[in-house]
């Protein structure tokens, strides 16, 4: 098996983190009282077989209808943190997204010329989105001077536990990193499920340590370039924005998707529910 550099530097990373803080490798959701009743308040329900084109991830409210992970599951929960919906567990190698051209807007596996996409090698973190979120393609940024991405904002989660596919927690946002790929912006916020273990001792992106920080923006630098694709960039002199600036972020792509939801703004191909 082949690694590149930025393989090895994100696996470097990993090691560090893990050697560090005594994380386990584990493939199974734990949740605290605090968490349980965001995790009640979703459900979700699969249709099509596995790991196929046509497998879906329907999401339901607590009484049992179907609702747009994207535009009913409000972007912060009752006690002011962040809804992060799950796409990506962490060692899981699946593309899976938030369909946002689909009705309902299911969880589905990126398709890229008729196959299913995969990752070239795992990702280090629980990946997934902010509801409530989008990155206009249609707006520049005054300053990096490129669009938007046309999906929700992304997250990285940084804790201990693997997280499920569609689940849904409550996270604190530490930090974030205008990742340039292909000519448009993709943001990139880094935060932690606040019943982690580490919740309280990450308050900000300061907090993180030096080889997590550096593990994330290496693996998205490199992760498509065993396609053949370019190294990703990264604006602000690669630097991560801090919490403070973080969230006037995350408020800009909640503006811009309520501006897609009420239709001032154009919504292409995009399902709004609307």
């Amino acid at each position: 098996m082949k690694f590149s550099v930025g393989a090895s530097l994100a696996l470097y990373s990993l090691v560090a983190q893990n050697s560090a803080y005594g994380f386990a490798f584990v493939n199974a959701q734990r949740c605290t009282a605090a968490s349980l009743s965001c995790l009640a308040a979703y459900s979700t329900e699969q249709s099509g077989e596995s790991a196929t084109e046509s497998f879906r991830l329907n999401f339901k409210d607590d009484t049992g209808a179907a609702i747009s992970p994207w535009h009913d599951i409000p972007l912060k929960d009752e006690s002011g943190a962040y809804n992060f919906v799950v796409e990506i567990p962490r060692y899981t190698k699946a593309k899976m997204e938030v369909a946002t051209k689909e009705e309902g807007n299911p969880i589905s596996q990126d398709m890229k010329k008729g196959k299913l996409r995969d990752y070239h090698g795992p990702i280090f973190w629980n990946y997934g989105c902010l509801p409530q979120t989008w990155e206009n393609p249609n707006d520049e940024h005054p300053e990096l001077k490129v669009f938007g991405d046309d999906d929700p904002i992304d997250v990285v989660e940084i804790g201990s536990k693997a997280l499920d596919m569609g689940s849904v927690h409550p996270v604190k946002a530490l930090g974030v990193i205008a990742m340039i790929d292909d000519g448009e912006l993709d943001w990139k916020v880094v935060a932690i499920a606040t019943d982690d273990e580490l919740a309280s001792e990450y308050n900000d992106i300061s907090d993180v340590p030096e080889a997590v920080k550096s593990g994330i923006r290496e693996w998205f630098r490199w992760y498509k370039t065993p396609d053949d694709k370019p190294l990703n960039g990264f604006g602000f002199d690669e630097k991560y924005l801090d919490a403070s600036e973080t969230e006037k972020v995350i408020d800009e792509t909640h503006e811009a998707w309520k501006a897609l939801r009420e239709g001032s703004t154009d919504a292409g191909k995009l399902w709004t529910g609307v």
